[in-house]
């Protein structure tokens, strides 16, 4: 069965490597993203790697009107529908302080557009009772943290409405996976220093992995599954008093 993917935000970091796999295995890929000739020149990489097809196409995930032609494209595709919701966007917390209407475009960003076009999308997939839907979170959203609590705000919303999709989808042989990466090396956190930091590679080799296994929630790196584990379970008083 021809496997069609839909990338949003294609042109991140880890989207990249991501799609790069994909594009190995031959996948009919659907390059979605705001920088048209950035996407175009991935787009012919795509294809010598071996992608039966890739096309860039336009997406902003602030501008919901235009989601409506992009599903009716994916609708005449023949084959499986798959898509990989990469989207997102983390100002510095100290930015949003100083100015809270930055607020409205990190939800967009990170939870309200991915989650209103997967919404449309859902429908045709589970008429097709096929098809993966990924979404990448953050660690971020795990707890409020003083350093990106906007940003962890929104990744925690996005990962409450996977968690429901993928009740609502399972049951019509839709498979919704939520991904938590910690910090990983992309533009978006260059110059950061920060623990236990991973590779797009790595983290495209989970998700394939998560895929292939059929995974709800998967942490990359591993280590983060403690990490989180132990954060969440920090009694309030003292997480108050903690500097991170």
């Amino acid at each position: 069965m021809t496997q069609n993917w839909i990338i949003l935000g294609a042109g991140s970091g880890m989207a990249r490597a991501f799609i790069r796999r994909l594009a190995e295995q031959g996948a009919v890929l659907f390059l979605a993203g705001r920088r048209m000739e950035e996407l175009a020149d991935l787009a012919e990489d795509c294809r010598l790697r071996g992608a039966a097809a890739a096309e860039a196409v336009g997406f902003d995930a602030r501008d919901a009107a235009q989601y409506g032609a992009l599903i009716e494209r994916l609708g005449q595709c023949e084959g499986a529908i798959n898509v990989a919701s990469f989207v997102g966007s983390m100002p510095a917390q100290e930015e949003i302080d100083v100015n809270p209407e930055l607020i409205a475009g990190v939800v967009a960003d990170n939870f309200t557009g991915p989650a209103t076009f997967l919404s449309l999308l859902a429908p045709l997939m589970e008429d097709r009772g096929c098809g993966t839907i990924v979404g990448i979170g953050s660690v971020a959203g795990d707890r409020g943290r003083l350093g990106n609590y906007v940003y962890g705000a929104a990744k925690a919303g996005f990962a409450t409405y996977l968690s429901g999709l993928r009740n609502r989808c399972g049951r019509k042989g839709v498979h919704v996976m939520t991904v938590k990466p910690g910090p990983v090396d992309t533009p978006m956190t260059y110059g950061m220093k920060m623990p236990f930091m991973t590779t797009p590679e790595a983290v495209a080799e989970d998700i394939l992995k998560g895929i292939r296994r059929k995974r709800n929630v998967i942490y990359t790196a591993k280590i983060w599954a403690l990490i989180m584990l132990v954060i969440r379970h920090v009694p309030e008083p003292i997480f108050k008093k903690m500097s991170f």
